[in-house]
């Protein structure tokens, strides 16, 4: 990834170093929607109660797919999981390791190779069950994650539910993504913060 492009590492890096930061998704029909990074960097206190419950289902080995900040990582390394968290972006890795993550790496989630039976869960927080992008590249994955993981292994995702909606422009880009034969919730967009922008992702 060049810099230039680590749109995702920029706005934490800002919120990190106290500087009052957003989080800017830009749709590919234009459609703009703005976050606040200060979630990423919340306590377990202050989650959503969803996601304190999925704690509690983890167990061995851990790997955090696009760990970002490292919240749910820093949280399980605390109650003695052993965690690794990855993410695309190189600064949020490094903001991890600043805040004390021992185990981090750079990595797409295309590029999640394990030896079999090297990991007990696998934690796809804060929507990112949707970096399976489509039902082909899901397939494919899940049957790699499938080989990595023992037995007994479980995801843990977060995700939402696309139809619960009313606005028009949501409905309206969800009946664009049927006209061309792909799946209702796809999102194709890219992240933006200040000068700095990502590659268009699905």
């Amino acid at each position: 990834m060049k810099p230039q492009e680590d749109a995702f590492g920029q706005q934490f890096w800002a919120q990190y170093s106290g500087i009052e930061s957003f989080e800017v998704m830009e749709r590919e029909d234009g459609y703009i929607d703005v976050g606040d990074p200060k979630l990423y960097f919340s306590e377990y206190t202050d989650w959503a109660p969803f996601e304190q419950k999925a704690m509690a289902f983890v167990k061995g080995r851990v790997l955090d797919i696009g760990c970002g900040a490292g919240r749910h990582s820093l949280y399980l390394q605390e109650k003695g999981f052993d965690v690794l968290g990855t993410d695309n972006s190189p600064l949020a890795v490094e903001i991890c390791k600043l805040r004390g993550l021992e185990k981090t790496e750079v990595m797409t989630i295309d590029e999640a190779r394990f030896r079999p039976n090297s990991l007990d869960t696998i934690l796809m927080m804060g929507n990112n069950f949707g970096l399976f992008a489509n039902f082909k590249k899901a397939r494919r994955l899940l049957k790699r994650f499938f080989r990595m993981t023992s037995k007994n292994a479980m995801i843990i995702a977060g995700t939402r539910d696309i139809y619960r909606t009313e606005n028009p422009a949501h409905l309206r880009y969800q009946e664009f993504n049927r006209r061309r034969g792909r799946m209702s919730g796809q999102i194709r967009m890219r992240l933006r913060f200040k000068e700095y922008a990502s590659k268009w992702f699905d």
